[in-house]
């Protein structure tokens, strides 16, 4: 009885640590705790996070991405503290998301140029407008993609991220005045969220790069 007790724990440890080291380094999952995703991720939704990202391919435009917004979306807050290491248990045990993590889309990377908007309500990149198929709407002239308009170079290193619920969401426009223009760097993202995994009846693949 006892071979089959140690036998039981040692299989209950080595499941433990396999899947410690998956969440640490290959995928992760990730509660949606906002809507400034809609209609593309519904609030209460958990995400699969790919940590490899952005690999070989770099960061591309439209990718989905989940990054640390600490410092830049929320205010920096110092060291460990019992709060935060009962959310981030949370997040670990699917009950919610972690501190100041914010999941958004990527508009622009690398020395792209965004600029919001045109005579017909799009967006731009580089020049070229950016026709956006993940909006609830396709922009317009009465309904731009951006109520705020804006011009921002990217510089190289960092994104510029938006909320596909342009009406409801804290982005990068939100920290124009900011140090750093609304600028995020690529070393705070997390990884690339790639598909929605629960609700199980709403189980979908999310569309990612440029669009």
């Amino acid at each position: 009885m006892k071979r089959w007790l140690l036998a039981g724990g040692v299989v209950v440890v080595l499941g433990v640590l396999v899947s410690t080291l998956v969440r640490l380094f290959a995928v992760d999952i990730y509660a949606v705790d906002q809507n400034s995703m809609d209609p593309t991720l519904r609030d209460g939704e958990r995400i699969v996070v790919a940590k490899d990202y952005p690999g070989s391919d770099g960061v591309q435009r439209g990718d989905i991405v989940v990054f640390d917004g600490e410092g830049s979306f929320s205010p920096y807050q110092g060291g460990p503290s019992l709060s935060r290491s009962v959310e981030t248990l949370g997040q670990w045990l699917g009950l919610g998301t972690a501190p100041d993590v914010y999941v958004k889309r990527v508009i622009g990377a690398d020395g792209d140029l965004v600029v919001c908007c045109d005579e017909t309500g799009r967006l731009s990149v580089n020049g070229e407008p950016d026709e956006e198929p993940y909006l609830a709407a396709p922009p317009s002239a009465e309904n731009p993609a951006s109520e705020l308009g804006f011009e921002a170079l990217v510089p190289e290193g960092r994104i510029w991220v938006m909320g596909d619920n342009r009406d409801d969401s804290v982005d990068s426009r939100d920290l124009l005045g900011a140090p750093g223009g609304g600028m995020i760097s690529q070393d705070r993202i997390i990884g690339q969220a790639t598909s929605v995994l629960w609700p199980w009846a709403e189980r979908r693949e999310l569309q990612g790069g440029r669009q």
